[in-house]
């Protein structure tokens, strides 16, 4: 992992722009972005996603922290966060990726009480895996895409049984990277521990206390890992959860801004305009379409 500062952090491939649909994943054809880049993705790597990427068949290359696999057979290539990794297509090749923000690993995880998806894997499938997983990828593909009545819950309960599946193979088989280097284990547990106090609004310095490093040394690691300060990373991760409380959820803005720890609705409300451009009211007026429009 040599000059890793050269490495670019983007949140999707070939884009800078901040998560910014109420979606807690994203999914799409290895087409619809290879195609863009001549079927080649150059090594990069992702602050706060774990990508799963499903080569139903096809040639593919695969690039993970330095090493090369190439496979004709179905597969499955787990991307932890901070992996830096890069692929290469044929133009026959068919299949997905799915990009899941951390706050849904981190539920399963507490859920099955154990931590997921923390190396790179690649699985490559036989027979009857290659059809569990084109079925479970084609109905997550369809619910993605559709807007039908429990569409989130099926996506989660979709995505859970995709990682209970990842997380039964791992354990027979060892990492690529069995550790982080030391800057990247402040970044991970600097999320780690933002997924849990995110809605306490606590000042970057107490992050930087239980991690014992000091504020200039997490804000220089998150602008090194992540592109962004500490507290931009902190201000996201509420405009997320935001957004998907706007979407998903009856709660009115007032009762958003309460458990989401602002002190007051007119503040919460400026706040969510900065970030997105629209008042959280327009933001749920329009269904969240417009932030999913941008992410695209």
């Amino acid at each position: 992992m040599s000059a890793i500062k050269e490495v670019p952090v983007f949140k999707l491939y070939g884009e800078t722009v901040n998560w910014s649909a109420p979606d807690l994943l994203h999914m799409e054809s290895i087409a619809e972005r290879s195609v863009l880049h001549d079927w080649h993705i150059h090594p990069h790597q992702h602050a706060d996603l774990v990508q799963v990427l499903y080569v139903q068949h096809g040639h593919a290359t695969l690039e993970i922290e330095g090493r090369e696999l190439s496979f004709r057979q179905p597969a499955l290539q787990v991307v932890p966060p901070l992996c830096v990794h890069g692929f290469r297509f044929a133009e026959d090749v068919n299949g997905f990726i799915l990009s899941l923000a951390l706050p849904l690993v981190e539920d399963s995880a507490q859920t099955m009480g154990t931590r997921l998806l923390t190396s790179p894997h690649c699985h490559l499938l036989e027979h009857d895996d290659h059809l569990f997983m084109t079925s479970l990828f084609e109905r997550l593909w369809l619910d993605y895409q559709g807007r039908e009545e429990g569409r989130d819950a099926m996506l989660a309960s979709l995505v859970k049984v995709l990682l209970i599946w990842l997380h039964r193979r791992e354990r027979e088989t060892g990492g690529i990277r069995s550790s982080l280097d030391r800057g990247e284990e402040y970044v991970a547990r600097f999320l780690e521990l933002l997924e849990q106090h995110f809605r306490e609004h606590w000042p970057i310095e107490r992050y930087a206390s239980q991690l014992k490093i000091s504020t200039p040394h997490l804000n220089s690691l998150c602008r090194r890992l992540c592109h962004q300060s500490a507290l931009q990373v902190v201000h996201q991760r509420l405009v997320l959860e935001a957004k998907r409380c706007l979407v998903y959820t009856s709660m009115t803005v007032s009762e958003v801004s309460d458990s989401l720890g602002f002190t007051e609705p007119a503040y919460f409300s400026r706040f969510f305009k900065r970030y997105t451009g629209v008042p959280p009211r327009e933001f749920r007026l329009h269904g969240g379409r417009q932030g999913i429009n941008e992410s695209r």
